[in-house]
């Protein structure tokens, strides 16, 4: 079992703890960032650290991983590879999330959804949202990192709580002192 100041280190380790003035997915601004993909490049890190989130539901007898584009592709294969079970993501389309590229889910199949790092939760519920329209059951949510800072009113199986202040735009205060912010990741144009 991973512990959550390994799974820190390994952040710390691949250059992928970011300081600095960042706009999250979410809309929220930031002064730390967590850049999963810098992590995820090393194949035996990721299956590493997806493999310890599969071990979360090891006796859950799951169906299919499903995870949003892009961030939680990765996550979703690895974790799904370590469980035996297919991976398949959502895309946003048209400003909602939706499974294209054949993808499906049978009805009463049983799906976790996972992610990279969750923010809010938004795009681990639409995804969820999404394979529920679909019939399937989600029966749990993992992921690598947990930045929320707040409990989610859904059952969380993380590797690393971590708190990170967020800010609305308007509450910024980098932003108050001209400061430019970067979007990393998939809120990037």
């Amino acid at each position: 079992m991973i512990k959550e100041a390994d799974v820190l280190k390994i952040f710390e380790d691949s250059n992928a703890l970011l300081n600095g003035h960042f706009l999250l997915s979410s809309g929220l601004h930031s002064d730390r960032y967590l850049q999963c993909a810098l992590v995820l490049q090393h194949a035996g890190i990721a299956s590493r650290l997806c493999g310890e989130i599969a071990e979360k539901f090891r006796d859950d007898a799951v169906d299919v991983v499903v995870s949003p584009a892009i961030g939680g592709i990765v996550v979703g294969q690895e974790v799904a590879r370590a469980l035996k079970c297919r991976a398949i993501f959502c895309e946003k389309e048209n400003g909602k999330m939706v499974l294209r590229r054949g993808f499906s889910v049978e009805k009463g199949s049983r799906a976790i959804v996972v992610e990279d790092v969750i923010t809010t939760g938004g795009s681990i519920m639409r995804v969820a949202d999404t394979v529920r329209n679909e019939g399937a059951d989600v029966i749990g949510y993992g992921c690598i990192v947990d930045r929320s800072g707040e409990e989610q009113d859904f059952e969380l199986k993380s590797l690393l709580k971590i708190h990170v202040k967020t800010y609305k735009p308007q509450e910024c205060p980098m932003c108050a002192k001209g400061v430019a912010f970067r979007k990393p990741g998939s809120s990037a144009p």
